[in-house]
């Protein structure tokens, strides 16, 4: 297959997609949060299609992009006040709402369960697309299953060439992490996917709100709600090894930069490359060829929006083992954790 690529300014590249959508196939587009690969969310054909492009378990639910609150009722069976509440407080934005969902919807999109993923992203090129397509895009991320989320085209590119039909150029993303996931349908709202909205701001507008638990810590014996969140996600081909004081798993201690640093030593004296993921303010304490830096530590947002890309980078220069420092777990430090620790294979080296 070849695959059109298309700046979002170019004249025809909207028209293009457009006819792409409509016509059952697949198109990468920015969005907020990360670039989303859509296809028509009210066609099965669609559905898999994202799904083989993917190479992602059919099992992981779509979500579906709107550009307008009436979309949510040809998707939606049952809207308390709540839900309703909850979308007009953060739509359009980097949140996704789960309802109970109409027999229109394909089991295919949903990932056979009976409720809907739903999200309106605030990206002026994703509502220009859903708007202009006519058409309900499911979109799960735009790479391949497993790899890190794309910030950039150029990782969409890397990751679909050749697998879809056409990528929007759209620069890169603001946010860097997917959206944050509630579930409304039952008695309590309930995370299923942290994100850039915290469970501070949900319980602003809703109150009290709980956290599946499944997320939070590792444990055999919980399921995570969201099934998308028992497969490993964001992983880097190389090895990544987060390393956090035994007493206070957020705090950058002298144990930590020792250890790190001896890490990186044992992988020199053995020829094995490496890379450290730190921030900008704390790079100069390490000692390794290959410092790759999120952002600043006082600041979580240029953390998530440079955690996706600095993974991709460890691929880039082939790092084989990889060393990351741990990140504070409140508000937004948790859904970076929450990335982290998945991409990590919840590897953790306590000091």
């Amino acid at each position: 297959m070849d695959t059109i690529i298309r700046k979002t300014t170019d004249p025809d590249a909207f028209v293009l997609a457009c006819e792409i959508l409509k016509s059952g196939g697949l198109v990468a587009f920015p969005t907020e949060t990360v670039y989303g690969l859509g296809g028509d969310g009210m066609s099965s054909d669609s559905s898999m299609k994202i799904y083989a492009a993917k190479g992602r378990p059919s099992d992981n639910p779509l979500i579906i992009h709107i550009s307008e609150m009436s979309d949510v009722e040809k998707l939606a069976s049952e809207i308390s006040d709540r839900a309703r509440t909850l979308m007009e407080a953060f739509w359009p934005g980097p949140l996704t709402v789960i309802l109970k969902k109409r027999p229109e919807v394909p089991d295919t999109t949903t990932g056979g369960l009976d409720t809907v993923a739903i999200r309106m992203p605030s990206h002026p090129d994703a509502a220009r697309l859903i708007r202009e397509s006519g058409v309900l895009i499911a979109a799960p991320s735009a790479n391949t299953s497993g790899r890190p989320s794309p910030t950039l085209a150029k990782h969409v590119i890397e990751d679909m060439t050749g697998r879809i039909d056409m990528i929007l150029d759209g620069g890169p993303v603001g946010i860097g992490i997917e959206s944050t996931i509630v579930d409304m349908t039952g008695e309590k709202p309930v995370i299923l996917r942290p994100g850039f909205i915290t469970k501070k701001d949900l319980e602003a507008v809703l109150g009290e709100v709980e956290i599946d638990k499944a997320i939070i810590e590792p444990d055999p014996n919980l399921r995570p709600k969201a099934p998308g969140m028992k497969y490993t996600h964001y992983a880097p081909s190389g090895k990544l090894t987060i390393i956090e004081d035994s007493k206070d798993s957020s705090a950058i201690t002298d144990a930590v930069t020792a250890r790190i640093n001896a890490e990186i030593a044992r992988c020199e004296a053995s020829g094995i490359k490496a890379a450290i993921l730190t921030t900008e303010d704390r790079k100069n304490l390490y000692k390794c060829e290959n410092i790759i830096t999120l952002g600043d530590s006082g600041a979580g947002a240029t953390v998530a929006a440079r955690l996706y890309g600095a993974l991709r980078e460890c691929d880039d220069i082939r790092a084989e083992e990889i060393y990351s420092e741990s990140f504070d777990r409140d508000e937004l430090g948790f859904s970076i954790m929450n990335r982290l620790l998945k991409a990590a294979g919840h590897r953790v080296i306590t000091v």
